[in-house]
């Protein structure tokens, strides 16, 4: 009997993952800093990041998605309205890699089985996997200690047009709380480097991607119709 559940449960598992449109795609795009050290433009795409994302749409309000970017961070006081930041004139650079998983909702019926184009606005969150430089400033120059993690709340906006049967394109931008306060190195973690700490040490650094992503999409085209 057990094992008669079982098979039943796992036909039910590959008809249903047989049952939906997936898409594998690649993202180009740039990323902006808001924190202690630069500019404080809420969108200013400037620093090259790229990566690749999947979706697994469930139905055609809403995706279940996963996706990887690897992108680059960079301030420069020198560059900032602010006077108090072009005295200071400290500048940093760092490396993120990133993995996030979330849904996706549309604001139209996203429905693949259009022979060629259909669209719609949505929003994505989620929650993002953070790999970044730990460093701090030693006479005004940044100095890297270890890698470490932290994490992330995605909150994105974006529009996509399927634009043939199987191509997917997509733009977005894409904004990230995090849960660290030292992408930029103003506040290391350790106590070894407490004076080396600056700035507004109680509020937690955000940045922002804006990407282009083109997807493939494959597997067979789900039944959305009520049953009767």
């Amino acid at each position: 009997m057990f094992r008669n559940l079982l098979t039943i449960f796992l036909l039910s598992i590959c008809s249903v993952s047989n049952a939906q449109i997936n898409e594998i795609g690649v993202t180009i795009g740039a990323s902006n800093f808001i924190g202690d050290i630069g500019a404080t433009n809420y969108i200013s795409p400037k620093d090259l990041g790229y990566g690749i994302q999947y979706r697994w749409n469930r139905s055609p309000r809403h995706s279940w998605r996963a996706s990887y970017n690897y992108l680059k961070l960079s301030g420069d006081d020198a560059k900032s309205d602010m006077m108090m930041r072009k005295a200071r004139n400290l500048s940093f650079k760092n490396n993120i890699h990133e993995l996030s998983v979330g849904i996706e909702f549309n604001f139209f019926e996203f429905d693949l089985h259009n022979e060629w184009f259909s669209f719609t606005p949505y929003l994505y969150t989620g929650i993002t996997g953070l790999k970044y430089d730990e460093t701090y400033f030693d006479k005004k120059k940044q100095e890297k200690t270890e890698d470490t993690y932290s994490l992330a709340i995605p909150l994105s906006a974006g529009f996509k047009a399927q634009i043939n049967k199987r191509i997917v394109l997509s733009t977005e931008i894409g904004l990230r709380y995090t849960f660290t306060d030292n992408l930029d190195g103003n506040n290391p973690s350790s106590n070894k480097y407490a004076g080396s700490r600056f700035g507004n040490t109680n509020s937690n650094d955000w940045y922002v991607f804006t990407g282009l992503t083109l997807s493939y999409t494959f597997g067979k085209n789900p039944c959305y119709c009520a049953p009767n």
